[in-house]
């Protein structure tokens, strides 16, 4: 996967499908940026971040992932794999269903991601160095650059939803203690059931986490 550093933009995440749509980027790609200015959350919130946090969209084929990835649960699975990288140095945080990365019981960092084509476009955001109000700071000490390389090394091992799922599984009953956004309103966790594909049954709905 080729890694592009951007010093400054407005939106990783937003920059890249732009790139996508045009026909400019064929083949896997991750872009960072040093500062973004204009990131975007879950539900079109905007990201709050600052220099030194991680800022990272990339690309991947569909026939390059796992052929067992349902694609409404890829948030999951790239999340899933960031967070056991930051448990291999130490980290304790954890991932609430779909796509919020956890410490304690404040969000430190989101995956969100999408489909234009051929690819599935992810984009990172991470409280390396900074934290907003009521939000919290990665708890190991490391850089963008080096998080990004390890990142892409476990993503190109290619492993199978079947494995990162039937460890989720029970990482999943944290996320009984919270609720979750859906179609403009908030259902407790506290009742939902989880299928394999990753989607949940929350009052009597079937919610996927493509976002």
């Amino acid at each position: 996967m080729q890694i592009i550093c951007i010093e400054k933009i407005a939106s990783t995440q937003l920059f890249l499908c732009e790139k996508i749509r045009k026909g400019e980027i064929r083949q896997n790609t991750a872009i960072y940026a040093l500062e973004q200015t204009s990131g975007v959350g879950s539900r079109d919130n905007a990201w709050i971040s600052s220099r030194g946090n991680l800022h990272l969209s990339f690309c991947v084929r569909e026939r390059d992932l796992p052929s067992d990835l349902p694609l409404a649960s890829a948030s999951i699975y790239f999340a899933y794999l960031l967070k056991e990288l930051l448990e291999s140095f130490g980290s304790q945080i954890w991932l609430k269903w779909s796509n919020d990365l956890y410490l304690n019981d404040k969000k430190v960092g989101g995956v969100m991601s999408n489909k234009i084509g051929e690819f599935i476009i992810c984009g990172i955001g991470l409280n390396l160095k900074f934290a907003p109000q009521n939000a919290a700071l990665c708890d190991v000490k490391i850089e963008p650059k080096e998080l990004i390389e390890e990142f892409i090394k476990v993503l190109e091992k290619k492993f199978l939803w079947k494995r990162i799922f039937s460890k989720y599984v029970l990482e999943f009953e944290k996320s009984k203690n919270f609720s979750v956004h859906y179609e403009g309103k908030i259902y407790a966790l506290k009742d939902a059931f989880l299928y394999e594909d990753g989607s949940i049954l929350l009052a009597n709905k079937r919610i996927y986490s493509l976002r």
